[in-house]
């Protein structure tokens, strides 16, 4: 049974494992590829989506705040558990020869569109930035938001942090 980015949106993750468990015959396998996102978040004050927003940064925390309030509880199963969960689910549910790569990466995001940033979203549950900055900023908080963060987006001068990890297990014999 292979999935991936598939529990990233199960609430609960353990019962994903125990039905993954029960359908497989024995010796039956499993291969999981899910993103970490807490590799990723929360940022420190002062980083925006990897990017430093220290100059606005009483502007990037009233987008925090929106985020907070409006995204992370309908995203709460894409931010809860992390690659020692998923090797701890995998184990208590019985699974057996569990095996996990963790492939993580910090590099300088390429330099990008700011029309095409700006409307795009980090999943589909979430809105995109510029939703966001019409629901949560004034005018003239967008505009010196904008102006501070399109030239270190258009340079890609941002540090992007992602992280994926592959999980596999075999069900035991009896």
């Amino acid at each position: 049974m292979t999935t991936r980015s598939v529990l990233i949106y199960v609430d609960r993750k353990d019962r994903a494992f125990a039905e993954f468990f029960r359908v497989l015959r024995p010796r039956g396998r499993i291969s999981v590829g899910e993103p970490i996102n807490r590799f990723s978040f929360p940022e420190p004050r002062g980083r925006f989506l990897g990017y430093d927003v220290m100059r606005v940064v009483e502007i990037a925390d009233k987008l925090e705040a929106f985020f907070d309030r409006e995204e992370r509880p309908k995203i709460s199963a894409m931010m809860n558990f992390d690659e020692r969960d998923l090797i701890t689910i995998a184990e208590r549910t019985g699974f057996g020869n569990i095996h996990l790569d963790l492939l993580a990466d910090i590099k300088s995001p390429r330099a990008e569109d700011w029309s095409r940033f700006i409307k795009s979203a980090g999943n589909p549950l979430s809105p995109t930035l510029e939703e966001a900055m019409k629901a949560s900023l004034t005018t003239a908080e967008r505009d010196r938001f904008a102006a501070h963060l399109r030239p270190l987006v258009e340079s890609g001068s941002g540090a992007q942090r992602r992280a994926f990890a592959y999980l596999s297990a075999e069900k035991p014999a009896s």
